[in-house]
């Protein structure tokens, strides 16, 4: 029995760790690629153009356009875990950070292996704070919440979310490039890679009984039509 509770502390350490350091992890990418100057993320754009408007840091903008996301999830009835609340304050901050950290950069010598090394751990960050399983990211819950009121498709939700961020924070001075493209082609694939790569198993239970094998059923299409939410502590894509 103690072992069984060790090993349930110890998997449940593990999983915290992983969730704070991909979350700082992510804030320091988005960090990277606000200072390789060639592109950001699409919630980066929309948090930077806001950034330039009032004058705020783009780190404290994130964090209140995530905490204004999560009130949108009380019409749409979405359950927030650690890991989404945890999504709006620690990205903010480790952003600051890492701008506070790393100076502005001249020339596309630096700009371009910035803008790279910022995808990729984006990526791996994605990994690791999804594998947790402590909850989905505040935009993560507007889509899945939105997919399920409205009907329409996740790829049709995401699609036209990630529009309108793009296009508004590009008219408030945001930045639009290479990066973005990048991002938009890379992130999926890296991602994926990632989260199998972090991947935690599932602690035994005492006393489980497993049952017999069940045939599968394939997941339906992505553009399918509305899904069902996230179980408890799981979350979707970044952000």
């Amino acid at each position: 029995m103690a072992r069984t509770t060790g090993r349930s502390t110890t998997h449940l350490t593990r999983r915290l760790v992983q969730l704070y350091v991909g979350l700082t992890l992510y804030g320091a990418s988005s960090a990277l690629l606000v200072r390789a100057e060639l592109g950001l993320e699409p919630w980066g754009v929309l948090h930077q153009g806001l950034a330039e408007l009032t004058g705020i840091s783009i780190g404290v903008v994130s964090i209140i356009i995530g905490a204004v996301v999560l009130l949108l999830w009380i019409p749409l009835c979405q359950r927030p875990g650690l890991g989404t609340v945890s999504n709006v304050f620690v990205v903010g901050l480790a952003m600051d950070g890492t701008l506070a950290v790393v100076g502005d950069l001249d020339g596309l010598g630096f700009r371009v292996p910035v803008m790279a090394l910022g995808i990729v751990l984006n990526g791996v960050a994605t990994g690791l704070y999804i594998a947790a399983r402590f909850g989905p990211g505040p935009r993560d819950g507007l889509m899945t919440g939105l997919n399920r009121v409205t009907g329409r498709s996740i790829r049709l939700v995401r699609t036209a979310i990630e529009v309108a961020v793009v296009v508004t924070g590009f008219l408030l001075g945001g930045s639009l490039g290479a990066g973005t493209v990048l991002y938009a082609l890379a992130i999926g694939p890296l991602a994926q890679f990632f989260l199998r790569i972090f991947a935690l198993p599932e602690p035994a239970v005492p006393g489980a009984v497993v049952a017999p094998a069940e045939p599968s059923t394939s997941a339906p299409p992505a553009g399918s039509g509305p899904v069902a939410d996230p179980a408890s502590g799981q979350a979707i894509l970044p952000q």
